[in-house]
């Protein structure tokens, strides 16, 4: 495309392609979405009720021939609704930019605007996948916070459902490690529900990890096993104990005010059940546009116009999701004391 070109006259930098171009950009960040534990759900309101059945489980008595049978008593249903956040971004293509500018990696060719949009676009994307991913960490910790800090939601208060906190005590050298993974498994499993679960883990702090492959109790286990060699080896993406696969998690990133935020606390860790069909999804409501009114909700969107006198152009993408564990009584906070 030549520098005169006017990309507002051109069907490529339309609304529909440039969204289809930022959700086509690879996602450079997400470890949680790479896990694919909060499938997406495209909704079409800008809100959602999640109902909860409190189901009953209950073995039935035996009666005589003839007798009335037994009633069948069903749970209670709760509905919570939740309003989905609305994240816009903007940014901006000045002419200053590109006029004049080489082609990155070229000699003789000048820089395109379709170039420079794209490098745009994949930045603009990188910082709403960083924001999904803190966003989903929340879900996963029960409380889903803004990039402020602030809370979105607090699940637990939802649900009306007391928080799960299992303290590992590595402090002491006496502490049997594996009894206690033993029995937060059993708590998750106690509490599934009719849930299906292929496992348990748990995403931890650095501090959580070295404490736990330091322990005394897990180091005298593992020096049985293959001759130590577990723990002479790097298993930070996934160090299985008891059952449990123990994954050292380091995401943080900085908010507009340059405030650098962990997405795990240091010294703490949470658990979660595995291969569920329903605990985890992400939804996305539709844009604030014309086009998409009533329409499924994608990732991303992205937008172009004219900035004031043609001097540039305006580019503004946005978000609408809401990731959501609807067991917020089957995650478990881990702490070391």
């Amino acid at each position: 495309m030549s520098l005169s070109a006017n990309p507002f006259e051109s069907d490529a930098f339309g609304a529909i392609q440039l969204t289809a171009a930022i959700n086509r950009l690879p996602n450079n960040y997400g470890v949680l979405g790479a896990m694919k534990l909060f499938p997406p759900k495209p909704v079409t309101m800008q809100n959602i009720a999640v109902e909860m059945r409190d189901g009953l489980l209950a073995m039935l008595p035996t009666v005589p021939r003839g007798a009335p049978a037994t009633v069948g008593v069903h749970g209670k249903r709760k509905m919570r609704s939740f309003i989905i956040p609305h994240i816009p971004h903007e940014d901006v293509i000045k002419a200053e930019e590109i006029q004049g500018l080489r082609a990155f990696g070229q000699e003789n060719q000048m820089e395109t605007y379709a170039n420079v949009l794209a490098m745009r676009l994949n930045d603009m994307r990188n910082k709403h996948a960083i924001t999904l991913e803190w966003l989903r960490m929340g879900a996963l910790k029960g409380v889903i916070l803004d990039a402020d800090g602030s809370t979105i939601y607090d699940l637990y208060n939802e649900f009306n459902i007391t928080q799960k906190v299992v303290d590992f005590a590595f402090s002491n050298a006496a502490t049997d490690v594996k009894k206690v993974c033993l029995d937060l498994k059993r708590y998750i499993e106690d509490n599934l529900k009719g849930e299906i679960s292929k496992g348990v883990q748990a995403m931890v702090s650095a501090e959580f990890f070295d404490a736990l492959t330091g322990h005394k109790k897990v180091q005298e286990a593992w020096a049985l096993w293959q001759d130590g060699q577990a723990l002479r080896a790097d298993q930070r993406d996934g160090f299985d104990f008891a059952g449990i696969t123990f994954v050292e998690y380091r995401g943080q990133a900085s908010d507009k005010d340059g405030t650098v935020r962990k997405f795990i606390e240091s010294g703490q860790g949470h658990a979660f059940p595995t291969g569920t069909n329903q605990c985890f999804s992400t939804y996305f409501a539709p844009a604030d546009f014309m086009e998409t009114v009533n329409t499924l909700g994608q990732e991303l969107y992205a937008k172009q116009e004219p900035a004031k006198y043609n001097r540039g152009t305006d580019l503004h993408t946005q978000s609408n999701p809401l990731p959501m564990c609807h067991r917020p009584e089957l995650l478990v906070k881990l702490t070391m004391s």
